[in-house]
């Protein structure tokens, strides 16, 4: 099977009038037919519904019901995972040109609803139109650049001939895969993560997140309809303490994909390493747990661009993303000027429910993101200046306002902490060496970026700037599928590098054939 050279999703150009009415027309749809759904769980290819339910509610509109989900517990969890080992034998034997058709399938039928599914995470999630066609995208560009990497893997690998030998390396599967998605990029990088598992040929047990079940529900039916075997790709719901971790600590749990919080992944990690009586293998993690990014502004520079990529990375999505920049360390030349600038670009962000196009900032994904949002704001008063924001916003929804606060200390908690929200902290420092000094001083190292007219400075930062994805004269947000391979070092995870040609290494193991040839 011949893959043609793979190319990102185009976004969508909502400047165009059809457009903005396709989109309209898909809000409408989901608002009518989708929310207020109960979705069941799947199990070993069967509905699971369960006597007790939990609900989600738009985040801008709180009193609009998403969904209603089975709330399972451990024990479900547990015959998820034991569904998904019975059913592993067969589907790691299938070929992978089977498997490859199935996820091109798949992503050519999210292209053709890529407005419903957009539309639903405007609702769940509080996405902008941008922001959530870009999830979209994103999602359409991991299922087609896996497949097509998957095909690559599936080859013999290269090896040194031996004479008198007939010898060959393989890449076969590892078993059942523990799927834990944030709800940050609920369909984007929940879909990833789960077709890279299942590409290779393992089964899995997906547990969405709790704040966005709906759009996971919506795409698991998506690869049903696509022609995956149910049996493979099982889906509960549930608390994350109970249901998530039954299935990290399960015997039968041969890798955990993880995509969330410092504090949970670390405690993954922990359990990761127990073996349970009757484990045969040490369980391999996948894990990308967040930053504390920066955007280092040095003293000669465009800085015009340099705060319109602050603004961008500062506020896309609200700051919750784990690429955002929370801070940004500006060179004392240009730090009074950079300060005065960004206050009126962060004023014209147009605060509102996304359903609006011209809404660009939404609400927080729930009420105790909000509320931790404002505790970090509270902090911020003591440790800067308020510069712009620094309160609640609509009550209608859990909105914050876009908050910058300059004068902040390196070794400020809100200069250190990750806060996952719309909070940004100004550095003042009085060279490029101070500036990368302090662009290190984090215990994370996911994304980074440098503005600088310098060549020298560009090389430094190159070099010293410890990132896993670092850019220059750009905004840290915005990683794209193939072109920039995601995931950082020291507690920002693994360094698994999402979106690269290594990926799905992570989800096989390598088995050498050595056959003595007479």
């Amino acid at each position: 099977m011949q893959l043609p050279d793979f190319h990102n999703e185009p976004f969508t150009d909502f400047n165009d009038p059809r457009q903005q009415q396709a989109f309209k027309t898909a809000l409408q749809a989901i608002e009518t037919e989708v929310l207020g759904r109960t979705w069941p769980c799947w199990i070993g290819g069967e509905p699971v519904r369960a006597e007790t339910t939990f609900e989600n509610y738009d985040p801008g509109e709180l009193t609009r019901l998403i969904g209603r989900y089975p709330k399972l517990g451990a024990g479900d969890a547990e015959a998820a995972i034991e569904q998904a080992h019975a059913a592993f034998p067969a589907w790691a034997a299938t070929d992978a040109n089977y498997r490859v058709r199935i996820f091109l399938r798949a992503a050519q039928m999210l292209r053709e609803r890529k407005h419903r599914f957009s539309a639903l995470l405007c609702y769940e999630v509080g996405k902008s139109w941008a922001e959530a066609d870009a999830d979209t995208a994103e999602a359409i560009d991991f299922l087609e650049y896996y497949a097509g990497q998957m095909l690559r893997m599936a080859e013999p690998q290269p090896v040194t001939p031996v004479a008198g030998e007939r010898n060959q390396m393989l890449y076969v599967p590892l078993g059942v895969g523990a799927i834990i998605p944030p709800w940050n990029f609920p369909l984007a990088i929940m879909a990833g993560m789960t077709a890279a598992a299942l590409l290779a040929g393992n089964t899995v047990v997906l547990k969405p997140a709790s704040q966005s079940p709906a759009i996971a529900a919506m795409w698991v039916d998506l690869m049903y309809e696509a022609g995956l075997p149910r049996q493979v790709l099982n889906f509960v719901t549930g608390p994350g303490s109970s249901v998530g971790g039954a299935m990290v600590q399960h015997r039968l749990t041969r890798l955990i994909s993880f995509t969330g919080s410092r504090d949970v992944g670390l405690w993954i990690f922990e359990q990761a390493s127990k073996t349970q009586p009757g484990q045969i293998w040490m369980k391999r993690l996948i894990a990308e747990m967040g930053g504390k990014d920066s955007i280092l502004v040095d003293g000669d520079c465009d800085l015009e661009k340099a705060v319109d990529a602050v603004v961008a990375s500062a506020f896309g999505y609200q700051g919750q993303k784990c690429s955002a920049c929370s801070r940004a360390i500006v060179h004392q030349d240009v730090y009074a000027e950079f300060c005065r600038r960004i206050v009126p670009k962060v004023q014209a962000l147009k605060v509102g429910h996304p359903v609006e196009r011209t809404n660009a900032f939404g609400p927080m994904v729930d009420g105790a993101a909000k509320r931790k949002t404002l505790e970090y704001i509270e902090i911020g008063r003591k440790e800067g200046r308020l510069l712009v924001g620094g309160e609640a916003g609509p009550s209608s929804g859990c909105y914050v306002l876009p908050t910058v606060f300059a004068d902040v200390s390196p070794t400020a908690r809100i200069a250190q902490e990750e806060i996952f929200g719309p909070v940004l902290a100004i550095v003042k420092v009085a060279d490029f060496e101070e500036g990368l000094a302090v662009a290190n001083n984090t215990e994370y190292g996911l994304t980074g970026s440098v503005f600088t007219r310098n060549e020298r400075h560009k090389q430094e930062a190159r070099r010293r700037f410890h990132v896993g994805n670092f850019y220059i004269n750009r905004k840290c947000t915005g990683a794209l599928v193939g072109a920039h391979p995601f995931g950082g070092f020291n507690m920002s995870g693994t360094d698994s590098k999402a979106g690269g040609p290594d990926y799905l290494l992570q989800f096989l193991q390598a088995k050498t054939i050595s056959e003595k040839v007479d």
